[in-house]
């Protein structure tokens, strides 16, 4: 039994050794729940559980009960916070896991992203303007602080996907660490040293430890019109003792070699592992939108992977000396420049090491954010999105 709280949906898991059998329905009297009716099972300790890992501050549930409602079947009764959109679903073994049952606890009216955005952007300048004007007396002879209200024409927005997540924990090293936090950890990082330019804000694609499927990192990012995107993992291999940093694009024509061709098939799957509902019409249309990858965002794409492949190699070696390509889905937005950052061999046990040590993730993402400013620098944004 698993529950994996977050802004955007909650997420319920139970994991069975044989197939699970269940109807649901939603019941609008007070207060509003879910019901959801488990056939061939009795209750257990482990499914009792369930109960204590609800979270005060779940955003959709208030509190779960469950019991034995008649002989081998189990009443799940998730009493609800506000009006949502279940989906209830089985998956098949894959991976680390048996077969499934997901509940997924999502809202009636989807967060929007770019509103969002906008309403931090807002926030971070009324704070910036309410920062006193520094002395000037002060200040003579040396360069002067960032003015309290920046004059910014158009903001710069970045997309940064952490990989993995939730029920999806990606490649675990040799001492147990998670590719999903590491990846979470950087991509903070980044985000902050990004946030703090400006004329430039960020979207993070999950801001905490929940599962987002691969075509809905890309949805966000278009839905915010980001200029940018930057999706942050840590590789992993058979052998203990390849290391090195890599950077990779879309590919139109198939990979730049056997390993990243096996790279892009192992991060794809993380839809299986994480666990999606293939019968919503959402995903057909999503996979649509997966095809519409062109030529011109490849090109960008491989530039910008330069720039910031050259800032890489300052603070760790390359496995490859230049950007990679293969058919990774997270990477076909059709409109945004979109690279895949391997920071480092998870399974590299002095590599898993630095990725868990704080002044290295800050190095990796001092060194991304340094890419991004060198190819602006260069390729300066389109005029593409209002300013918000």
């Amino acid at each position: 039994m698993r529950v994996w709280p977050a802004a955007d949906y909650t997420r319920v898991t139970l994991e069975h050794d044989a197939p699970l059998k269940f109807t649901h329905f939603i019941v609008s009297d007070p207060p509003l729940r879910l019901v959801v009716d488990i056939d061939g099972i009795d209750l257990t300790p482990a499914l009792k559980e369930l109960v204590g890992k609800i979270d005060a501050n779940d955003p959709y549930i208030e509190l779960v009960r469950i019991g034995q409602n008649r002989p081998r079947v189990v009443r799940l009764v998730i009493e609800l916070k506000e009006q949502i959109r279940p989906q209830v679903f089985a998956l098949e073994p894959v991976g680390p896991y048996q077969h499934r049952l997901v509940i997924d606890l999502h809202p009636l009216e989807p967060k929007d992203p770019l509103l969002a955005l906008l309403r931090e952007q807002e926030m971070r300048n009324q704070e910036r303007s309410k920062t006193p004007a520094p002395d000037e007396s002060v200040i003579a002879g040396r360069a002067s602080s960032r003015p309290r209200t920046p004059d910014v024409a158009r903001y710069v927005t970045v997309a940064i996907d952490p990989g993995h997540g939730g029920e999806d924990p990606g490649a675990v090293g040799k001492r147990g660490t998670l590719e999903k936090n590491v990846t979470l950890s950087i991509a903070r990082r980044l985000a902050a040293l990004i946030d703090d330019q400006p004329n430039m804000r960020v979207l993070l694609t999950r801001d905490g430890d929940h599962f987002v499927p691969l075509r809905e990192r890309v949805a966000k990012a278009r839905r915010v019109q980001a200029d940018l995107f930057v999706s942050v993992h840590a590789d992993a291999w058979i052998k203990p003792d390849v290391r090195g940093s890599s950077v990779f694009a879309l590919s139109e024509r198939g990979a730049t070699s056997s390993a990243a061709a096996w790279l892009a098939r192992r991060e794809n799957e993380a839809d299986l592992i994480g666990g999606i509902n293939l019968g919503t019409h959402e995903a057909g249309l999503a996979r649509v939108l997966l095809d519409l990858s062109t030529t011109a965002q490849i090109n960008d794409s491989l530039r910008f992977g330069n720039a910031v492949l050259r800032e890489l190699e300052r603070i760790n070696p390359l496995h490859k000396p230049r950007v990679e390509q293969a058919g990774f889905a997270v990477l076909k937005a059709p409109d945004i420049p979109s690279i895949l950052v391997e920071t480092a061999f998870i399974s590299n046990p002095e590599e898993e090491l630095r990725l868990k040590d704080e002044s290295y993730q800050q190095k990796m993402a001092v060194a991304i954010a340094s890419g991004i400013r060198h190819y602006f620098a260069k390729y300066p944004p389109r005029t593409r999105n209002p300013l918000g």
